[in-house]
């Protein structure tokens, strides 16, 4: 297949790369150009600055994964428009060019935080009422609702979508399009929030949280990458996608393999919960680093499903366990 990739030089872009480059045409469509192993050709975004794509000078894709984005600022320092301008309005101009071409796939790359800031319940599905929280979550869903808009949302699957109101006269006969929604996603390069905590637990600094028994869902890069090449190779409805590894991981069993990687006894202490949430509270009327919010973020559950993809793609199980995914990151730090 002749693939387009937009993004293709972030964290995620470089590893489709190498798990795709040795049976597919890679290209790439980036803020920058530089020539990369394994592509073919990348495109400047300047390219598409004019009212359209010159799709008579481009190679003929035949499925574009939409990687493009502005990720979500942890210290809340990026100004909301900036979201909204990268993470919708990319979005539309090359789901727009997408339509247009003769292209069969589109993978859209947009995250659990368009659905839910926190889980209701015990885990988080695709039949969830989306209620983003600030402009990440939101320029993410506005950017699903123009997909959604465009590609009409079907009446056979309660989560599918069909281009039947096109499909009648076949302007859109034939293409397939997923919105897929990862939850946080790690690996070998990711300079993320796991990078942070590593540090933390590296200079021997204690836990006190370990009296709340959290649950939270990450994203392996491997299994990442093994979903998207499936959507890719494999003849799967239309639809969102909730991605995730098969099991979720507390903070305190993050700590311990993180001690287990560098050779150390992890420090967790279990702190009374009422008394830390107590601290907290106190935290939050005399503004210290840790509030209540900071608290909730710290020790919430945040499960989230991936049986529907796993149905979708007739698997029983991720390749790559949770446990062993994190390992293989944090072993990487120390590298």
């Amino acid at each position: 297949m002749n693939i387009l990739i937009t993004g293709i030089h972030g964290f995620v872009g470089s590893n489709l790369v190498l798990s795709l480059k040795d049976h597919h045409v890679l290209y790439g469509l980036d803020i920058i150009a530089p020539m990369k192993e394994g592509v073919a050709t990348t495109f400047s975004w300047k390219d598409i600055e004019t009212t359209a794509f010159p799709m008579q000078k481009l190679p003929q894709f035949d499925a574009i994964v939409h990687l493009a984005g502005k990720a979500h600022d942890t210290k809340n320092q990026s100004a909301a428009q900036v979201y909204f301008d990268i993470n919708t309005g990319l979005t539309q101009k090359i789901f727009d060019f997408f339509l247009e071409s003769r292209a069969k796939k589109f993978i859209f790359f947009s995250s659990v935080k368009a659905a839910a800031d926190s889980v209701v319940g015990d885990v988080l599905r695709e039949d969830v009422k989306p209620i983003p929280v600030g402009p990440y979550g939101e320029s993410k869903i506005a950017a699903e609702n123009y997909i959604k808009e465009h590609f009409i949302l079907s009446t056979t699957s309660p989560y599918g979508y069909s281009s039947s109101g096109e499909e009648e006269n076949g302007r859109y006969s034939g293409k397939q399009v997923y919105i897929l929604r990862p939850c946080m996603i790690h690996g070998p390069g990711n300079k993320g929030n796991l990078n942070l905590l590593y540090n933390v637990v590296k200079k021997g600094i204690p836990w006190p949280l370990g009296d709340f028994e959290n649950k939270r869902s990450f994203t392996s890069i491997d299994n990442l990458c093994y979903v998207v090449e499936g959507l890719l190779t494999k003849n799967v409805t239309s639809g969102i996608y909730h991605m995730g590894d098969d099991e979720a991981l507390s903070t305190n069993e993050l700590i311990a393999l993180m001690c287990e990687a560098m050779g150390k006894e992890p420090h967790i202490w279990k702190m009374n919960k009422k008394m830390m949430e107590s601290c907290a509270g106190l935290g939050t009327l005399l503004h210290l680093p840790l509030n209540t919010e900071r608290l909730r973020k710290l020790t919430e559950n945040y499960v989230v499903s991936n049986e529907k993809i796993k149905a979708a793609l007739g698997i029983e199980r991720m390749p790559v366990r949770a446990a062993d995914g994190i390992m293989k990151t944090i072993l990487s730090f120390s590298n």
